[in-house]
């Protein structure tokens, strides 16, 4: 063979080397042959075809049956953070990436932008603007529309500039309202629901005053709850932080101090309030409390299951301490409000939070999340099969996406939490789950080794904090859309992909309550 010739074979060996290293740099290669079948019949062709028809065959009826009736109730699930890798990754939690999560199932579904005006990653403040008002706000700010800038001490006093919500809507129109989250009930999502506020921190007069503004001008995200006309007519609120309620020299039930320095009890004005109107009312503060309220002849139900936030649901049942006998889930103080909300032949708008799922998330802790998700599924499940598909609907979403990330291509039978097969360039193991930012860096990396050798033992903890690329204390939201799932008259308005803020006007269409109502 000639010279040239050989440098022709030794430059097509390099080209074809070239190509196959491309080829594989875009699928790794897995340390072993899959085994992640879970279900025979998937192999076959068939499988796939009659799943397709029974599909199209439920879209076909769906459509036949939309419901064209108002809606007399209307019930908004708000998975605080609960991105679609969120829901993804949960349905491997439940056993496989074929299930569908509860509200999967739902017959609608359609995709919200989530940006503030000011920012192009929200935050759980503007958005709650957005879903229960249907105008976006500034970063940081609730009840408000975008003339008012954050920290404005009182700018939020100008009606002109506040934005009335979904339940101001329903009570103008001789409907109930009620609230219920895992986080406190003066938490930014929860008070989009009554709340006119520059500040989200500004849920006790101690934070007014550290920010600046007259805690007498100012008023503070748990005393509007408890005073103005949205807020103390709402028939139910269940969730958390007492320490927004009580004084710094009160301890409450359960021995922490309070935050507020005017010397004020808002659960006991709270109460005098109903007392004055001559209402049936009951205050509870732990799961035995509310288990003793007899619910179908209360009129007004106030629950503060704890100082700050309710606790993880995965940790009730991990936790002596944290026991489902101790603290309620979501799905029982979801049923707890609508025996309440139900007893109004006018109907009710109910909003529910799934707020720790958001939380996690910004630890890094992808378990605790994914838990939490499951949980809110199982209260949507409830509230759905304890009304009629006839008269209410139900509208089930986020208000903002997370960085989370489903990495390599793991087996079916892999714990979504766990390490995938595959070993990276540094034949070292990565976990299928991880973040763009947050805290799990520092126990990503290390100066000595780079980055740390993972084992499934670490990821099996329920603490596991998930690796992430970029170092925060807590991880940052995201800014890809958010899906919405509806059932119920009308859910058909919730498909296509549409401004956040139109989520409010179609639930008040639906419902025939608000400016949307005779359009």
């Amino acid at each position: 063979m000639g010279f040239k010739s050989s440098l022709r074979l030794l430059a097509a060996i390099l080209f074809i080397g070239l190509v196959s290293a491309q080829r594989d740099h875009q699928h790794a290669r897995s340390v072993r042959s899959s085994t992640g079948l879970k279900n025979e019949a998937e192999t076959e062709s068939e499988y796939w075809r009659q799943n397709a028809q029974k599909i199209l065959t439920a879209k076909l009826e769906q459509l036949q049956a939309a419901h064209t009736k108002r809606a007399k109730n209307v019930i908004m699930f708000l998975g605080d953070g609960m991105s679609i890798h969120t829901v993804t990754a949960t349905r491997n939690l439940l056993g496989d990436s074929a299930e569908k999560v509860y509200f999967e199932r739902f017959p609608f579904t359609g995709m919200s932008k989530t940006y503030c005006i000011d920012r192009q990653v929200a935050d759980s403040a503007c958005t709650a603007t957005a879903y229960l008002g249907g105008v976006k706000g500034n970063y940081g700010t609730i009840g408000i529309n975008a003339n008012v800038p954050r920290y404005d001490c009182l700018g939020a006093l100008n009606e002109a500039d506040q934005v009335p919500s979904m339940a101001q809507w329903a009570q103008a129109a001789g409907k109930d309202a009620g609230l219920v989250t895992s986080a406190r009930v003066t938490h930014a999502s929860p008070a989009g629901v009554y709340a006119h506020i520059a500040d989200r921190n500004w849920e006790n007069d101690m934070e007014v005053t550290a920010g600046g503004c007259d805690a007498n001008q100012t008023i503070d995200i748990a005393r509007q709850l408890v005073e103005w006309t949205v807020g103390k007519n709402l028939k139910v609120i269940l969730g958390g932080g007492r320490q927004n309620f009580i004084n710094s020299t009160v301890r409450d039930e359960a021995g922490y101090p309070g935050y507020r320095q005017d010397g004020r009890n808002l659960i006991e004005d709270w109460l005098h309030d109903k007392q004055a109107r001559n209402s049936s009312a009951s205050y509870v503060w732990s799961r035995k409390g509310l288990n003793e309220v007899d619910l179908d002849n209360t009129d007004f139900l106030l629950g503060l299951f704890a100082s700050g936030h309710l606790p993880y649901d995965g940790d009730r049942a991990r936790s002596p301490a944290l026991s489902p006998l101790a603290d309620p889930s979501l799905t029982e103080l979801t049923e707890a409000a609508l025996r309440v909300l139900r007893r109004n032949e006018n109907g009710y708008f109910l909003f529910v939070e799934g707020a720790r799922i958001d939380m996690a998330h910004h630890s890094n802790y992808a378990r605790r999340s994914l838990e939490d998700t499951a949980e809110f599924a199982r209260a949507v499940q409830r509230a759905r099969e304890m009304t009629s598909e006839e008269d209410t609907l139900i509208v089930v979403t986020s208000d903002h996406s997370h960085v989370l990330s489903i990495n390599g291509y793991p087996d079916r039978k892999l714990d979504i939490t766990g390490l995938a097969e595959s070993l990276g360039d540094d034949n070292k193991p990565y976990s299928i789950l991880s973040y763009a930012n947050g805290p799990g860096y520092d126990g990503t990396f290390n100066k000595a080794e780079g980055r740390k050798l993972l084992t499934q033992k670490d990821t099996q903890h329920p603490l596991y904090v998930h690796p992430s690329m970029v170092p925060l204390n807590a991880d940052t939201h995201g800014g890809d859309d958010v899906a919405v799932f509806a059932s119920g008259p009308y859910a058909q308005y919730f498909s296509g992909n549409y401004e956040q803020t139109n989520i409010p006007a179609m639930m008040a269409r639906a419902a025939g309550i608000g400016p949307y109502a005779d359009l």
